[in-house]
């Protein structure tokens, strides 16, 4: 299993990772992402994947931190030319929280689209993660405008519903879960993981937040309980554990590059 989406930089690691990520490898879990969410904690991101071999990371600004300028795009350029680097994000837009307000967070969406994709036509062509929160409406037609293939976005931690993830799948791109699917009170959100194709979907922890059942009063969620999401959804789509552990690797394996990769040594 791969935790394609978690958080190692924040605070409720601090000095844990080695154990969390012992812990994972005790679940199964064979490799993690650890996402950037500002331009200030990309390079800790970039630290820890380089530290540990079956870690990688992201780099880009999380709509909730829009308003928390000025972003250092140099250095996420920088980032990202790292072989442990393998993708751009989280970005996208949040409507359930009032602030950053709409044009804040559409500016720094929009700046960061058209910087990722000169930075694409320069070599640096990566996978793109998207926070999309109550906002399909909004956000998928600016990444229509884009010039980025829409195979290559990935809709993190859907909490939408069968309406909202056919838009996505509409639109072209992956769709992945969190252990809100498990959730009894997220019987939308469930009835949406049926509908998306094998080749489509992934799973995640998006730790520390939202551990799933049976373990869902434990803070923080670890990389460790992705296993408890990915047997949910086999249950839920009717197939067999393993075989369907194997499709998420697959998927994850193919849309972050990951086939090959070897890690770059600690402190290159």
């Amino acid at each position: 299993m791969i935790d394609t989406h978690c958080h190692l930089t924040f605070p409720d690691y601090r000095d844990k990772v080695d154990q969390t990520l012992a812990d994972a490898r005790a679940a199964g879990v064979t490799g993690c992402i650890t996402i950037s969410t500002t331009t200030q904690d990309a390079p800790s991101a970039l630290a820890i994947a380089r530290h540990h071999e079956r870690v990688w990371c992201s780099a880009g600004v999380h709509p909730l931190y829009a308003d928390q300028g000025p972003h250092d795009w140099k250095a996420l350029a920088f980032i990202a030319r790292d072989p442990k680097c393998i993708a751009w994000g989280e970005l996208g837009l949040d409507n359930h929280y009032e602030r950053p307000r709409r044009p804040v967070q559409q500016r720094v969406l929009e700046e960061q689209l058209g910087l990722i994709e000169s930075w694409s036509r320069e070599g640096l062509a990566k996978p793109v993660i998207l926070h999309c929160r109550k906002a399909f409406d909004d956000l998928i037609p600016v990444l229509r405008r884009s010039s980025l293939p829409p195979e290559r976005f990935v809709f993190h931690c859907f909490t939408g519903d069968s309406n909202d993830v056919r838009k996505c799948l509409e639109f072209g791109a992956m769709v992945s879960f969190t252990g809100v699917v498990t959730f009894a009170n997220a019987v939308e959100v469930a009835a949406a993981a049926k509908l998306v194709p094998d080749e489509r979907i992934m799973v995640e922890t998006d730790a520390p937040f939202l551990s799933p059942e049976p373990v869902r009063s434990r803070w923080p969620n670890r990389p460790a309980n992705v296993v408890h999401v990915a047997r949910f959804l086999a249950k839920l789509r009717g197939v067999d554990a393993n075989a369907f552990e194997q499709v998420l690797d697959a998927n994850a394996e193919r849309f972050f590059g990951l086939g090959g990769r070897e890690p770059s040594p600690p402190g290159s």
